[in-house]
Formats: structure tokens, C-alpha cells, sequence
């Protein structure tokens, strides 16, 4: 099971690791290719067993409550992208000579000859919006794509399924990337980098390598973020094809070999003739949607892997034009009173909510919620001469207001201790309390949901649905 196309898997043991959305599927598949399937699940709840009896019934042999054992003649692990690597399973493996793919590495090796290229993105934030905009962007330019991996379509599903595509926008995790060594996509962005999963990963320097996988053996770009040096230094540390190119994208003016911002156009000086003296405009910045700036970051790197496909500079404009952002991202709700109420419910980190505080001038912050192991003085201090004044919910709000106290002693807190369905109602009433005409009532928590609401899809559905309440 070397670095090849493995054309026969007739009788093969391959052991899953973990049902859920990408196990069931991955068992199918093999199961389907006449592999002898086994999947090994933690967990043996009501959901999990529901799964194993519908793969059972296809005759996949399915192991429940036993996620660390090696099933015995096991030739190859498939694993769910949420598996830490230190799982005894994964120790038991390589004891035992045992090669460990992820969901993404079997579709990459599944692929048909003559198959679609991958352009993929990956980043701490901004990766689902920006594989959105990308696969709006090349259907604007009359190619069969879909968004697929972390978002959309299974990866699985797009290289085994009769839908025959030109190209593929595919959305990549840091999990996802670990456990796919042999991919190798016909370009690449990484998008930023932030600490985030460092449970997982173990250290920043584990991520950062991770996320660098996605550039290995790209065959014509390497984009990467002028204003985040770490993005850049991975494409340094890749080893691609000849010829292959490092294509920055900026906010600012672009220099050769970049896409940028010029008097309020999107413009590529990386895919034109005479990089030196010429610029191509692709879009209008109101052609973004919202046009806040991280959200152009996101166009400008879309834009520069469809460049980098040869999508004319009008499919550019007319993708962007067409493209409607998903909820919970910096989605305006109403205006009350003057004032404007933005629902970035999708802000689960640090970073996401730095760049979303970024895009107001005064802002009123509703933030807290589960930090994941997170610190808030960066983000505080740096949003500090933005705050109106601040509401915080949810488990881990202390840290919040600690680093309120220490980088913003003169914003007005409010804190709340309901955790209740009734909290964010309030939470709204104060924060309405707080703000002035002109100012941004802005929902960008920093943390998680699950201490209070079940995603944060429910959690901006409940800001909404408050500010609704006020508004009438």
C-alpha cells in the first residue's frame, strides 16, 4: 500500500477509525471496492449504534466501545479526521507496519484516471467562505465544480459518484491534512495561521507543519498571505513542481506576482502578461459580500486559485457577484435606533473575532461563550480603542472581562451569569442599552457554543431572534 493507486482492494483488511460523517462513508466505499471492512468506534450511543446496524446489514463487521485495539490482520487504517494521532490505535499501527489514511488521502486515492484537479484551502478562519467563493467563481466560468471536503459535497462522494467535474474547490482541516501524505493538488492557499487546536496538534509548530502539507507537489501556485509571514514560509519549506509559483495576496497595493487592492478594485498582477508594469482588474470591492476586510482577504485568495486555473478575470466579478455568504458570518440582522446588529455567531476563535471587531469603527461586543484553552489579551488590546462597551455570557467569560480589566479599564462591562434560553435576549437589551447611533452591536463571541446552545448556528439564530424582538 505504497505511494500508488491501489487498483485492488479485493480482500484487503482495512480497519475504520470512527463512524460519523466521514467513517460510514469511507466503510461503503470500501466496502463496495470489496475490501474486508472493520470500523472500531469510542463511543456506543444510541447514534453510533444506528450507524453500525446500517453498516452491519451491508456486512461491514463494526466494533463499538473499542476505538484503541488493532483489529487482528488489519492492512491498512482509514481514519476519521478527528482521531488524535497519540491514540493507541494509531501506536498499535505503526508497531505493526500499519499505513494510517484520513477520508481525504483514500478519496485522493480513489480518484479516476483523467479525474478533476483539487485547488484547495486551508487556514485557521475563512476557509469555508473563501472554497464558497472559489467554486462560484469557476462555475462563473462554465466548469463543472463543487465545493467539497470539511464543506458541501463528500470528498468521497466527488471522486466516486457518476457527476463528472473539470475541477474541484475543496476545503482542507489541519486534521484532514495529517492524515493525507500523498495529495498533491494543482494549487494551493493557506490562508493564515492561528493558534487553534493545539490540543490536538500539540503545538503550534505541529499545526503550522500540518496546514504546510496542503503546497507539497502543487504544480502551479502557492498562494499565501502577504500579512502573515507564517503562511509564506510554509510555501518556502514546500517542496513543489518545477515552475511551480509563490502568489501572494494583499489588502494593500499589490506588487509583481500578487492580487490586491487599487482604488477600491480587486486587481491580479500575478496571472498577466508583463507582471512588472501591468495590473488586470477582476472586481469591484463592492462586488464583495460584506466587504469587510478579512472577507476581501477571502475573494483575493478564491480569486487567486481560479487565476491560477486560467478562469478569465469576468468569471472572477461574475462569481463574486453571485456568491451569498452562509449565516452566522458577519451577516447584518437590522438596523434599531440607528444602530446596526451583526450576527458573527461563526467567530468561534480568537482570530475570527479579531477580524471581525476590525471591520467597525465602534462597536458594542457580545462575546464568551467555551474558550478552548484560549488566552484574550491580544485580541482585547487590540480592539480596545473600538469598544463602546461589552457583554459577555457564557462559561468562560471571567477571561474575557480579565483582559477587559488589564487593555480596556474604561469600557463598561456588562456580565452575565444566566445561562438559560432567555440569556441572549438579555444580552441584546443590554448591549442595546450601551450603544449609540453609528454604533455596531456585533455579535463575535471568540469561543465555542456548546456551554449554552447546541452550535453556533443556534447561537446566532437566538441574536437574531432578539434583535427581532427589539426591533418590534
Amino acid at each position: 500500500m505504497g505511494s500508488g493507486q491501489v487498483t485492488d482492494w479485493q480482500g484487503k483488511h482495512v480497519t475504520v477509525a470512527g463512524l460519523g460523517v466521514s467513517g460510514v462513508p469511507a466503510a461503503k466505499a470500501l466496502h463496495g471496492l470489496g475490501a474486508k471492512v472493520t470500523v472500531v468506534n469510542d463511543g456506543d450511543d444510541a447514534r453510533a449504534r444506528e450507524q453500525a446496524a446500517e453498516l452491519e446489514a451491508l456486512g461491514v463487521t463494526v466494533r463499538l466501545g473499542d476505538g484503541d485495539t488493532l483489529p487482528d490482520g488489519t492492512e491498512l487504517i482509514v481514519t476519521a479526521p478527528g482521531w488524535k494521532p497519540d491514540k493507541p490505535l494509531f501506536a498499535a499501527a505503526d508497531a505493526a507496519g500499519v499505513p494510517v489514511w484520513g477520508d481525504v488521502e483514500l478519496a485522493w486515492r480513489l480518484r479516476k484516471p483523467g479525474a478533476a484537479d483539487w485547488l484547495a484551502v486551508t487556514g485557521t478562519n475563512g476557509k469555508t467562505t473563501t472554497v464558497q467563493m472559489l467554486a462560484s467563481i469557476l462555475e462563473a466560468a462554465g466548469l463543472r465544480t463543487a465545493a467539497v471536503g470539511n464543506i458541501g459535497v463528500s470528498l468521497l462522494d466527488a471522486v466516486l459518484g457518476d457527476e463528472e467535474y473539470d475541477v474541484l474547490a475543496v476545503e482542507l482541516s489541519s486534521y484532514q491534512l495529517h492524515w493525507a501524505p500523498s495529495l498533491r493538488a494543482h494549487s494551493a492557499a493557506v490562508l493564515n495561521l492561528a493558534p487553534d487546536h493545539l490540543d490536538w496538534h500539540g503545538s503550534m509548530e505541529a499545526y503550522a507543519k500540518d496546514k504546510g502539507r496542503i503546497y507539497e507537489g502543487n504544480r502551479v501556485a502557492c498562494v499565501y498571505n502577504t500579512a502573515d509571514k507564517a503562511t509564506e514560509d510554509l510555501v518556502r519549506e514546500a517542496d513543489v513542481k518545477e515552475g511551480c509559483r509563490a502568489v501572494g495576496f494583499t489588502l494593500g497595493t499589490p506588487g509583481p506576482s500578487q492580487l490586491g487592492v487599487v482604488e477600491g478594485l480587486l486587481v491580479d498582477r500575478a496571472f498577466v502578461e508583463n507582471r512588472q508594469k501591468n495590473a488586470q482588474e477582476l472586481a469591484e470591492v463592492a462586488d464583495v459580500k460584506p466587504a469587510a476586510p478579512h472577507n476581501i482577504a477571502n475573494a483575493l485568495a478564491a480569486a487567486a486559485l481560479a487565476r491560477a486555473y486560467g478562469v478569465p478575470a469576468s468569471a472572477v466579478r461574475e462569481g463574486l457577484r453571485n456568491f451569498t455568504p452562509d449565516a452566522h458570518r458577519i451577516a447584518h440582522v437590522a438596523d434599531v435606533d440607528g444602530v446596526a446588529y451583526v450576527d458573527d455567531s461563526k467567530a468561534t476563535n480568537t482570530h475570527a473575532a479579531q477580524a471581525s471587531l476590525a471591520a467597525y469603527d465602534s462597536v458594542v461586543w457580545i462575546a464568551g461563550g467555551l474558550a478552548k484553552g484560549a488566552t484574550f489579551d491580544e485580541l482585547v488590546a487590540g480592539a480596545a480603542q473600538r469598544l463602546r462597551g461589552a457583554v459577555l455570557i457564557g462559561r468562560d467569560r471571567a477571561l474575557i472581562r480579565e483582559a477587559l480589566a488589564r487593555h480596556a479599564p474604561e469600557v463598561p462591562v456588562v456580565d452575565l451569569e444566566r445561562t438559560d434560553t432567555g440569556a441572549m435576549l438579555q444580552a441584546v437589551q443590554e448591549a442595546r442599552r450601551l450603544a449609540r447611533p453609528g454604533d455596531t452591536v456585533l455579535l463575535a463571541p471568540a469561543c465555542a457554543s456548546m456551554d449554552m446552545f447546541a452550535n453556533y448556528n443556534k447561537r446566532g439564530d437566538a441574536f437574531a431572534q432578539a434583535v427581532r424582538e427589539l426591533g418590534a
